[in-house]
């Protein structure tokens, strides 16, 4: 199967570039504190950023002293904005089919990849090659689109027949491939169960060491009323494992 390269979209890109997370990087992103309390230390680690898009946490690994970063991204657009926006020789940047990449064998001490693999269709092929790619004893860190947001029938909440907000799931326990309408018709993403999703790492070889169905915080919400959605049904999948 052929992946999907929907940031290359000129509809989509226009739509997606000028979300919080990318105009603010890490700061735009809510679920960035805790991803940080679950990563491992960075300095003097061998770091590859599995969809890096505008390279900012490949910047940010750097600056906690990752001695090399290498960024990976399907979208030429993402890969060109991340080289503009860095000056640093010990990052480099590739543009790169994940369901495809060979990696060799132990040369990474940190794997990390923020809300990419839920658009890989051969999760299993991918999570074999990183860990293989992951010296003895190191970690993978990578946050998902959450199954059941993925799975949900509506984007936005309806009201049940007492009044209630409710978000129903679709065929949650059918994995495969889902169409949705986001900036752009029929972006493809590929839905795995939670169980699934965790017993493809077990079944790696990789050791799981937190998992976390995020959720705002009170203050994240007062700032941003529009995070409340997500007190009602998990967003984002959090996932530390080690090989």
């Amino acid at each position: 199967m052929t992946a999907q390269n929907i940031y290359d979209n000129l509809d989509f890109f226009a739509g997606y570039s000028p979300l919080p997370r990318q105009l603010r990087g890490l700061d735009g992103a809510p679920e960035w504190p805790s991803i940080r309390a679950i990563l491992p230390t960075v300095a003097g680690k061998r770091v590859i950023d599995l969809g890096c898009g505008f390279g900012w946490v490949s910047r940010w690994m750097r600056k906690q002293g990752a001695t090399s970063v290498l960024g990976l991204d399907l979208s030429e657009n993402t890969i060109s904005r991340a080289t503009a926006d860095t000056n640093d020789p010990q990052i480099e940047y590739r543009t790169v089919v994940l369901e495809k990449v060979e990696l060799p064998p132990a040369a990474f001490d940190l794997a990390y990849s923020a809300l990419t693999f839920h658009y890989i269709s051969d999760f299993s092929r991918l999570v074999r090659m990183v860990h293989q790619a992951l010296a003895p004893g190191r970690e993978l860190v990578f946050t998902i689109e959450h199954p059941i947001f993925m799975a949900a029938v509506h984007p936005h909440w309806i009201a049940d027949e007492d009044g209630h907000k409710t978000w129903p799931v679709n065929r949650y326990a059918i994995e495969g491939e889902r169409q949705t309408d986001w900036f752009a018709n029929y972006v493809i993403k590929h839905h795995h169960t939670i169980g699934t999703t965790l017993d493809t790492l077990i079944r790696s070889g990789l050791q799981i060491f937190a998992v976390e169905e995020f959720a705002p915080s009170d203050e994240q919400i007062a700032q941003t009323s529009e995070l409340a959605e997500g007190l009602e049904r998990p967003m984002m999948l959090l996932v530390s494992a080690r090989r």
